[in-house]
């Protein structure tokens, strides 16, 4: 990208990221969650974005809805790992993309290491793989940014259901 300063770019990205949390609030008020506790905690809109992803036709939908659709799940995607993890919306080049660049959410793992994920993608997934599951598409993303313990899918078939549920004596 020509002709682009730093801050100029800085300046992009805060739009972005201001404009994502614009539309994800919006969102959320939409479905009941004040926008003041969605800023708090994202989360509080996932069971009424599920509830309303569920009740969508998406049988009957013409390619704007799904334009509109794919919108608010990645500024919802990407605003929740911003406000949850720490996360930071970037711009990269991209000679592939239209427009010559990609906004990414970049976050340190738990491994310390800095990794990036593309929410457009992401949601986009969802798309491929319906139906849309708003936790498979949040546990995917944290999932490539490593911002959870990986699950030793070995060492859970060694121990008894029993024991990963709970003891049922003991909820007394």
């Amino acid at each position: 990208m020509q002709n682009e300063t730093p801050d100029t770019t800085a300046s992009e990205v805060r739009a972005w990221a201001e404009g994502a949390h614009r539309n994800a609030a919006g969102l959320a008020s939409s479905l009941g969650v004040d926008p003041e506790r969605y800023a708090e905690d994202p989360l509080l809109a996932l069971p009424g974005l599920q509830s309303y992803v569920d009740r969508l036709p998406l049988g009957e939908f013409q390619q704007s809805d799904w334009i509109g659709l794919h919108t608010d799940l990645t500024s919802y995607l990407g605003d929740l790992l911003v406000r949850r993890y720490g996360a930071r919306w970037v711009k990269v080049e991209d000679s592939n993309s239209p427009a010559g660049y990609r906004y990414l959410v970049e976050a340190k793992g738990l491994d310390g290491k800095i990794r990036q994920v593309e929410p457009y993608d992401v949601a986009m997934e969802e798309f491929q793989n319906l139906p849309i599951e708003i936790s498979r598409m949040l546990a995917n993303a944290e999932a490539v940014l490593h911002l959870t313990t990986a699950v030793d899918e070995t060492s859970l078939a060694d121990i008894p259901l029993e024991e990963l549920m709970g003891d049922a004596d003991d909820s007394r």
